[in-house]
């Protein structure tokens, strides 16, 4: 079997971050979201997989992953070049797929206990396509599944019900073989101009294909807004156990499970965790709060940063508390010491300034 993961999103929900990074490698407890997406495929036994990207990232993907032997598997890119919808995706990976039973997985998804089991069952089964689903409180603003009477197959699905037939939501992950490209090739674009991988899925429905559901165990998410980044590194860093790979330094207390990397200088601060610390981070007089990743040679001078993520290389002094908050790789945040006595702004169309 192979893989393929869709990466050729443009990430607006993410912008300003996505100008200048895929959203797909904006770290989550120190690490590319997309670097979760193949070790859970590597432990599936997946190690053949396309990565669909559209032309503008595909250099900055190349660098990250390269070729795939970082995880002992191999990576392949295939071009989306114009953004057509889910189903125009998948069938980007046609050539690359040839006649294989294949896993397609949403690059911005996060599955808790990956996709072995899933993986499994379809190999066993006789289905033409699976859809990993879970139970949500308000399904309106999902794809929805109804299933037959007995529950083991998959009879509509409705995409964003105002009524919804159950509470069954479907997640980025599917497995297919290869007759989704043929029932690609009978559907048209939607009412957003987009060809719909649900609408390809009820082709194959339609048509008398066996599609079955598998409930996805244990959490999901969808990081393509910045709360959902945030509450996907809270999920990550609730597994932290506490490693010290760096001396501490005078007057540091450490409450709670903290990762700390090589060569990271801490003084006069508190660290209290689930939280990490990547390699050459330098933390002076500061406040380091629960659920918090600092990346790699960030500075934290006189302040206090809590329930955030702080990508590599940003610098952050003598700004008193942040919380909840994205902060961008190379990021120099200070303050004044006093008021200014005139404010320059360049601001773009319909946003929102706050002075204090």
């Amino acid at each position: 079997m192979k893989a393929v993961v869709l990466c050729a999103g443009e990430g607006t929900r993410l912008r300003p971050l996505t100008y200048t990074s895929a959203k797909h490698l904006i770290p989550l407890a120190n690490k590319p979201v997309i670097y979760y997406t193949l070790e859970s495929l590597r432990e599936a036994g997946i190690v053949d997989i396309g990565v669909v990207v559209s032309p503008n990232v595909e250099e900055e993907f190349q660098s990250a992953l390269g070729d795939g032997r970082a995880w002992g598997i191999k990576i392949e890119y295939l071009l989306q070049r114009q953004p057509k919808g889910l189903a125009h995706a998948v069938s980007c990976a046609r050539d690359y797929v040839g006649q294989e039973p294949f896993l397609v997985y949403l690059g911005d998804n996060l599955l808790q206990y990956g996709v072995k089991e899933p993986v499994q069952r379809f190999s066993q089964s006789q289905a033409q396509a699976t859809l990993l689903l879970t139970e949500v409180e308000d399904p309106r603003s999902f794809g929805v599944a109804r299933l037959n009477a007995q529950g083991n197959e998959i009879i509509e699905l409705v995409e964003k019900p105002q009524r919804p037939p159950s509470r069954l939501a479907i997640i980025g992950v599917y497995l297919f073989d290869r007759r989704i490209f043929e029932a690609i090739e009978q559907i048209s674009p939607s009412g957003r101009g987009e060809l719909e991988i649900t609408d390809a899925i009820q082709r194959l429905i339609d048509q008398g294909h066996r599609v079955t559901p598998q409930l996805l165990q244990g959490w999901w998410k969808d990081v393509g807004r910045p709360e959902d980044m945030l509450d996907a590194n809270r999920l990550l860093l609730e597994g932290l156990q506490t490693v010290i790979r760096s001396p501490l330094g005078p007057e540091v207390i450490v409450k709670g499970r903290v990762e700390i990397a090589e060569e990271v200088l801490i003084e006069r601060s508190e660290l209290r965790g689930p939280l990490i610390i990547g390699r050459g981070a330098q933390i002076h007089d500061s406040f380091v709060g629960p659920f918090t990743a600092l990346a790699e040679n960030v500075r934290l001078d006189k302040s206090e940063v809590e329930y955030s993520i702080v990508m590599e290389g940003a610098q952050i002094e003598q700004v008193g508390r942040i919380d909840h908050s994205l902060i961008g790789r190379g990021v120099h945040l200070w303050r004044r010491r006093r008021p200014p006595d005139a404010y320059n702004f360049v601001i773009g169309d319909k946003s929102q300034v706050r002075l204090i």
